[in-house]
């Protein structure tokens, strides 16, 4: 059994679908604490009806980032997390942080802090990217689950399931369902994570004994 750490700024839920995947048990872990940025965010809520810790720490005004990841390790290691997942967290990490929870020797290289990002990364990292995959008149798009680094959205990519563009889409459409599959995918890539199946090979995340997570057979002609 894990233990893990959420990173949430928001209405949380991709936590969610976290928490409900460790009671199913269809993740051998356990989220012993969420972190918020902002006071009053739904994930907190989230965090105390499934009887997890909740911590706040504030970043508005905060101009130093390093002393800010500093503060966050201090409110995290205490809960002595096995993986850090961030659901929503709106904040690029700095090596402060990264450094704290970096690879160990039971994760075979990997990182200890995952993301998961609403595009079929390298395409559209950053904010606001269903708006950009329909400006730019994608077929395709999709949610990556990816380890973290120091760059936007450019960690290792462990797993991705793709959603086509569907005519008439408008981003929430597009959006709502890509949610669907986030939901799916990012239990999937922490069980696999609690199961020491990763491993680390240069960029290339090795999923051992992985058959894939079949994607939804739709098509944008459909």
């Amino acid at each position: 059994m894990i233990r893990i750490a959420v990173l949430a700024s928001g209405g949380g839920t991709n936590l969610q679908a976290l928490l409900d995947a460790c009671a199913a048990g269809r993740i051998d872990g356990r989220v012993e604490v969420v972190l918020s940025n902002v006071p009053g965010a739904m994930a907190l809520e989230r965090a105390r009806k499934a009887g997890a810790a909740s911590e706040v720490l504030p970043s508005r005004g905060v101009s130093d980032r390093a002393a800010y990841d500093r503060s966050l390790v201090e409110r995290l290691l205490p809960h002595r997390p096995d993986l850090v997942c961030l659901a929503g967290w709106m904040r690029l990490l700095t090596p402060a942080f990264l450094s704290a929870f970096g690879p160990a020797p039971a994760t075979r290289g990997c990182p200890r802090v995952m993301n998961i990002h609403p595009a079929l990364l390298p395409a559209f990292p950053g904010l606001h990217v269903q708006r950009a995959a329909l400006d730019y008149g994608a077929r395709f798009s999709g949610c990556t689950v990816h380890f973290v680094d120091e760059g936007t959205d450019t960690g290792p990519i462990i797993a991705q399931a793709v959603v086509p563009v569907l005519a008439g889409d408008d981003e929430a459409a597009l959006a709502a369902r890509i949610l669907q599959q986030e939901h799916r995918l990012y239990p999937q890539a922490v069980q696999w994570f609690a199961q020491g199946r990763l491993s680390l090979e240069g960029r290339i995340v090795v999923v051992e004994g992985a058959r894939g997570v079949p994607a939804p057979q739709l098509h944008p002609w459909d």
